[in-house]
């Protein structure tokens, strides 16, 4: 009949911005920031690439939703995600956000570098934002100070998981050139360089911890708020 439905189309999946951002992190993992084109994202959607740009004009705007669902995922509901009514002291409510960032940064390969510069694309971060802001200034904190504290906190857990992943893209694996031994052997001239390697490429849970603190109590002894 003429009015029948074309089985092709039944099997083509129906596009949106979160079904394309959810399919380009999954992919993510296996082919890394470099191998995200909208190419392979298109084919593992089966579907061709100029379909892509209806929903994202380039890869900047893809990678913008695709920060935007890591971060829902990160406090949506029914995970283990951040609460939007902050608790405790402000200096243990900063370092619980900055572990829960960095814990879904690196579910993702690259996922730092995707998180890096990107806007969100909604207002889902607005809630959270204003709690936290809230919680900081009612602690002590001048408006500025609560949004430049938190936002040092923020951007010191980008950067540092931006290396971890340079020297573990996902848990488990290690980009050569990173052997500990190996560097110390070839900067054997500079011993105190030689044994930071130890320090430096290994150990990433401690580092973290005690990179936190040394934020934490820089504020502190910044701003004056106890």
């Amino acid at each position: 009949m003429a009015d029948e439905k074309n089985p092709k189309d039944a099997k083509k999946p129906k596009l949106d911005k979160a079904h394309v951002a959810d399919t380009a992190l999954d992919l993510l993992n296996d082919v890394g920031l470099e191998g995200l084109t909208l190419r392979a994202i298109a084919k593992e959607l089966n579907v061709q690439a100029p379909a892509l740009y209806w929903h994202f004009k380039n890869k900047q705007a893809l990678l913008d939703e695709m920060a935007t669902v890591m971060f829902r995922r990160m406090v949506g509901a029914g995970e283990a995600g951040v609460a939007h009514e902050p608790q405790g002291s402000w200096q243990e409510w900063l370092m619980l956000g900055s572990r829960q960032l960095r814990a879904t940064l690196l579910r993702y390969r690259d996922g730092a570098r995707v998180f890096s510069g990107s806007q969100f694309t909604g207002t889902d971060h607005g809630p959270g934002m204003e709690a936290n802001l809230r919680f900081l200034t009612e602690a002590g904190f001048g408006a500025d100070q609560a949004a430049w504290a938190s936002s040092t906190v923020w951007m010191f857990t980008l950067g540092f998981v931006t290396e971890e992943q340079g020297v573990q893209p996902l848990p488990g694996e290690r980009r050569p050139g990173y052997d500990v031994a190996e560097r110390a052997e070839m900067l054997a001239d500079y011993p105190l360089a030689a044994a930071a390697g130890e320090y430096l490429f290994t150990g990433f849970d401690e580092r973290f911890e005690e990179g936190l603190r040394l934020i934490v109590a820089g504020i502190e002894a910044r701003y004056g708020v106890r």
